[in-house]
């Protein structure tokens, strides 16, 4: 009798692991996009560190990553129990912040101004502080893509019971953030591989190691600035899409805009149209709470004295 209850106990216990495995997989490949996304701005926001700080920066990244989804994997599964109405909002709330970053970005590079927080222009500057401000933009913007990842991760599975929810949740928050910080600390690094392999091509004189040493030190910035680059446009295409995919309307306009698109352009106009449209509005949205954000803050910075 006991081995039969140990043996249908290992057989539930298969099961759900392979609903598991399933689950995660179908959660994965719908978050893809996101994840491509989270590499990019999180690769983005550790440049400007000296060298022999990018991987002490990215583990503390890190860290305040999986700490972000301690907290958003719970109070996930809590909305979703107690007030699923408020997964949209608050979804819509990060979006907007993220394209608000973005139109910051493209205000400091696009209309130079002399700003106190630039720290890396005064040789008085205080790196500690400087590193801790990079930091805390990284967790705070990855907060808001995990956010993302765990909603729509809930959403695969929110047929599901409860256990198996928290289970999908936790499985898929540990895979992203070990996978996505895994590949950033290799980006970073690049040129210290580069410069490793023509070090052992000096001694050794090995002319491949030379070639692909060279071939990392050529590399390394021109991939770091198009992952500055790529991490301003994915926050558009990222905080534009959660736009529209929370207002009905932008959501049917996003619908006409691909048709159109498929129409003209076949199916590759099917695809970047949509894209196009996530992205300006994304410009657009980050352009009116920039206006606002300034309007507000030169309005209390003008306020007299009392």
């Amino acid at each position: 009798m006991a081995g039969t209850n140990l043996l249908t106990l290992l057989d539930d216990i298969t099961t759900l692991l392979d609903d598991i495995a399933t689950m995660s997989k179908v959660a994965t490949k719908k978050t893809a996009g996101v994840l491509g996304d989270d590499l990019a701005l999180n690769a983005q926001q550790v440049t400007g560190v000296s060298a022999e700080r990018e991987l002490p920066v990215v583990w503390a990244v890190a860290k305040g990553s999986f700490l972000n989804k301690a907290i958003l994997v719970p109070a996930a599964l809590l909305i979703s129990v107690w007030l699923p109405w408020l997964i949209t909002p608050l979804l819509m709330m990060g979006g907007l912040f993220l394209c608000f970053e973005g139109a910051e970005k493209l205000v400091e590079k696009f209309i130079p101004h002399s700003s106190n927080d630039d720290v890396s222009d005064s040789e008085n500057v205080d790196l500690v502080e400087y590193e801790k401000q990079k930091i805390k933009g990284a967790i705070r913007t990855d907060f808001i893509l995990s956010a993302e990842i765990i909603v729509i991760t809930l959403g695969t599975v929110a047929g599901a019971s409860l256990l198996n929810q928290a289970l999908v949740l936790s499985v898929i928050a540990v895979i992203m953030t070990i996978g996505v910080y895994g590949l950033v600390a290799g980006i970073v690094k690049l040129d210290d591989a580069g410069l490793y392999l023509l070090t052992q091509a000096q001694q050794t004189g090995n002319r491949f190691k030379e070639l692909l040493g060279k071939g990392l030190l050529a590399a390394a910035p021109r991939l770091m600035a198009f992952l500055a680059f790529a991490g301003t446009v994915a926050m558009f295409l990222v905080g534009g899409g959660i736009l529209v995919h929370g207002i009905s309307v932008l959501h049917h306009w996003q619908i006409t805009v691909a048709e159109f698109g498929a129409n003209y352009l076949g199916a590759t106009g099917g695809v970047i149209a949509p894209l196009l449209f996530d992205g300006l509005l994304g410009v657009l949205a980050g352009a009116v709470v920039v206006l606002i954000h300034h309007a507000v803050v030169s309005m209390k910075t003008k306020k007299p004295a009392k």
